[in-house]
């Protein structure tokens, strides 16, 4: 039985009373179309899952195992990744730790790591505070990856004295939406290894791919890497934090070494979230796929005739657009005007890093009909 679409099951009202930072930040005037939340209710398998955990007062320590396996299973009937096994899998508390730990394994304390920008802006601050060098290694215009800026950056860091190098991947990209091919990966595989660097990817929006892309996980093409997932973006869980690191079948190194550290791992609650999600959760998110497909179409026919100057790529993956409005002459940070003079909230395409400049982010996993209204008020920013 197909599901109705998650995205039209809420009304605007009942999104203005949320107390999350994404309508919360903003006045209430304010259309909020910003950071990654999708204006959507739990899938019912979830809530029953978390409801039930409050009702039992089943708020203890977590288990690993229902949650490993969980994902492990949903992995292997989605995706073609030869090798991955519970063992393979280490739950973590969530994602920007758990790769923030896996790339200190990797390229060491005051180690160096590319990230391919422009990229989510977290990619540079928690690296940062945590001792590592970050460099850039710019996508193509098409928002592919380069294989010889990141060849180039490696070299670089590694004539500098780096005492480690690394690459943290992210895979579908964010911003953007941009599906890694499996040559692109192959070739990147070949270009760390030249360097004697390691890949960490970043896969938690892995399960928002759209029809006719494929996904390929990172481990399946270089199994001396890293990766992380979670359910948290695909089933809207920011709320309920939980991840999981896995390590490639000859990452045994960094593997034993991190599973004897003392490392945080997911609160309960969050794991039998993501649990819910992982193994009952399929429908519900068939039916979130229709929707956010309709969207990026929508989005791209709303640009055509309100913005025709404004560069659209539509997504492959993910809910987060990426736009290109330097034609509109609002200089550096468009976002600025558009919330200024039209009252819309999008991410500010300078925090993503080079090749930010004159861009946006925009979420489009919303209603429709906030969807165009979104569009029309940046519209009428530049009229």
């Amino acid at each position: 039985m197909q599901l109705s679409n998650p995205l039209t099951d809420v009304p605007y009202e009942r999104l203005r009373a949320r107390t999350s930072i994404k309508w919360q930040h903003y006045a209430p005037d304010v259309l909020p179309m910003w950071v990654a939340e999708m204006d959507v209710d739990l899938a019912d398998p979830i809530r029953e899952a978390l409801e039930r955990a409050i009702r039992d007062s089943d708020t203890g320590y977590p288990g690993s195992t229902p949650f490993v396996e969980s994902f492990v299973d949903f992995a292997n009937a989605r995706w073609s990744w030869p090798g991955l096994d519970a063992a393979s899998v280490r739950p973590v508390s969530g994602v920007i730790p758990g790769y923030t730990d896996a790339l200190l394994l990797a390229a060491g304390p005051g180690g160096t790591v590319v990230v391919t920008s422009p990229v989510y802006p977290p990619f540079y601050s928690y690296l940062r505070e945590a001792g590592l060098t970050v460099v850039e290694a710019r996508l193509t215009s098409e928002m592919r990856l380069d294989a010889d800026a990141i060849d180039s950056a490696l070299g670089a860091a590694t004539a500098a004295g780096a005492p480690g190098v690394a690459v943290l991947l992210c895979n579908p990209h964010n911003p953007g939406g941009t599906l890694h091919t499996r040559g692109e990966l192959e070739t990147l595989a070949a270009v760390v290894a030249r360097h004697g660097a390691t890949v960490v990817a970043d896969e938690i929006h892995a399960p928002i791919i759209f029809p006719g892309a494929e996904f390929t996980p990172y481990l399946s093409v270089d199994p001396t890497g890293m990766a992380l997932h979670s359910a948290s973006k695909a089933w809207n869980l920011a709320a309920v934090p939980a991840a999981m690191l896995i390590f490639g079948t000859d990452a045994t190194r960094q593997r034993d070494i991190f599973k004897a550290g003392a490392h945080h791992w997911p609160t309960h609650l969050g794991a039998i979230a993501q649990t819910a999600a992982y193994r009952e959760g399929g429908p519900w998110l068939d039916a979130l796929m229709v929707g956010l497909d309709s969207n990026r179409k929508l989005l791209g026919d709303l640009l055509a005739a309100h913005l025709p100057t404004v560069g659209y790529l539509m997504p492959e993956a993910t809910y987060l657009a990426w736009l290109d409005c330097n034609a509109l002459g609002l200089g550096a940070d468009p976002a600025a005007v558009f919330l200024e003079r039209g009252r819309v909230a999008l991410n500010s395409g300078p925090t993503f890093g080079t090749g930010g400049a004159g861009h946006v982010r925009l979420n489009f996993a919303t209603r429709p009909d906030l969807l165009e209204e979104g569009v029309r008020r940046m519209a009428a920013s530049v009229g």
